[in-house]
């Protein structure tokens, strides 16, 4: 009879802080056992007055997309919620943005763990956690979203794909699609079956298609303090 040994997996979560330049960074070891082996780096962004208070924090998790796979983790802040924070941007909420390693995609059960880590160790009102993502990391957000759907508050998934048989699912989640219509990488047909899909099974989603964009509907999106402020409306306690 053959033999299954447990492989122990090292998660290694170097955190680089998006402070404002005269901020200290901060390294921290998470170690989970799993089936297979996959270490990640990924950013913390805590707001300017974290350390002022006792308050909890909604949290907003980010998804990069597949050219910022990796191992150097400057390459997450091209695009997206770390772009901004490094361009001296404030949020009233924790982000963490971690990285996909190479020729990977994103790996829900290692994303769920990222996720318990922080909560445990940060003042997380784990009634407001949100995720969003662009591209590979809009395809992420979909797939952990499905995964635990009781956990998100609201997610917004931006140039991403998914199953749409799985769409009903998220019927009690807020989602906020984004889309842009000229889109030659991901379709914007990928981002309407999911829509439809949801609308067939009364879910509460938005969808917004750019007419000219092509792949980079993240810009427009990021940049536009709406999605912000819908994140914040919504909570799993309301």
């Amino acid at each position: 009879m053959r033999k299954i040994f447990p492989i122990v997996l090292l998660f290694l979560f170097q955190v680089s802080a998006l402070f404002p330049q005269t901020t200290k960074q901060t390294v921290k070891n998470f170690e989970k056992e799993i089936t297979i082996k996959l270490s990640a780096n990924y950013l913390l962004y805590l707001p300017e007055d974290y350390n002022e208070s006792d308050k909890e924090f909604p949290l907003v998790l980010f998804l990069h997309g597949s050219g910022e796979r990796g191992a150097n983790i400057e390459k997450v802040k091209i695009h997206g919620l770390p772009k901004l924070i490094q361009q001296g941007k404030e949020f009233p909420f924790i982000v963490v943005s971690p990285q996909c390693p190479d020729n990977m995609f994103w790996n829900v059960e290692l994303l769920i763990s990222l996720l318990d880590d922080i909560v445990q160790n940060y003042r997380i009102d784990k009634n407001r956690i949100y995720a969003t993502g662009l591209s590979m990391g809009g395809h992420g957000t979909w797939e952990l979203a499905i995964a635990q759907p009781d956990r998100f508050a609201a997610i917004a998934p931006v140039c991403g794909w998914s199953d749409p048989e799985k769409a009903c699912i998220l019927k009690d989640v807020p989602i906020w699609v984004y889309h842009g219509a000229k889109d030659m990488v991901v379709p914007v047909t990928a981002s309407e079956k999911m829509v439809e899909k949801l609308k067939s099974c009364g879910a509460d989603v938005k969808f917004t298609v750019y007419p000219e964009a092509n792949h980079d509907s993240w810009t427009e999106t990021y940049n536009n303090g709406d999605l912000y402020s819908w994140f914040l409306q919504h909570s799993l306690n309301k």
